[in-house]
Order: C-alpha cells, then structure tokens, then sequence
C-alpha cells in the first residue's frame, strides 16, 4: 500500500476518466475546469488540474472563458469564489517554484 492511499486513487480515477473520455485532451480540461467551478472547489483542485490544463495548451483567456460560459448557470458568486481560489493556486504554484530554483541555487553555492 502506498504512502499516499487518497491521492493514489484520484490519480487512477482521473486516468480512468481520461481513459474512457470521448473528449480531447483540451476540452476534457475545459470541462474538468467548469466542473470545479460549479462543485465550489478549493485551490488545491484547481493547482491539481490547471497544471495539466496548461501543459494542454489552455491559456489564462480559456480559463476566463470557462468562468464567463458557466456564470450564468452557477452564479457570479460561485464564478468570483472560483477565480479567487484559481488566483490562490497559482501563487501557490509560483511559491513552489520559487522555492524549487533557491533550493538549486543553494545546492550549486556548496
């Protein structure tokens, strides 16, 4: 058993649904992005799919786009919750990196 249990089987539940998706890569992100927005979801799923999202080619206009598409369906509340907690993951993502190239730079001065 793995260290990890939780994240294993997210990790095989989105392989499935990747697997058995009829979508291309690109709009499965798009749907996967307006799924998170319409359940709430915190930013830690949003740092999860958006990683993947732009390794797909999806840009920040996307991403707008997606929250414009579902605004009238979920409500302007949810949309600016989603883009606050979109804005949270990012800079998390960013703090990573940043973190990860002093890291390097450290390792190198030694």
């Amino acid at each position: 058993m793995s260290d990890a249990p939780v994240l294993d089987l997210l990790a095989q539940m989105t392989v499935d649904s990747v697997a058995q998706s009829t979508l291309d890569g690109r709009d499965l992100a798009l749907v996967r992005l307006a799924g998170l927005v319409a359940s709430d979801a915190p930013p830690i799923s949003y740092l999860a799919n958006l990683g993947a999202a732009a390794d797909l080619g999806l840009e920040v206009e996307d991403v707008q786009g997606v929250l414009i598409g579902v605004a009238p369906i979920v409500g302007t509340a949810r949309v600016m919750t989603a883009a606050g907690n979109i804005a949270r993951a990012l800079g998390v993502a960013v703090a990573v990196v940043e973190a990860e190239i002093e890291a390097a730079l450290a390792e190198g001065a030694e």
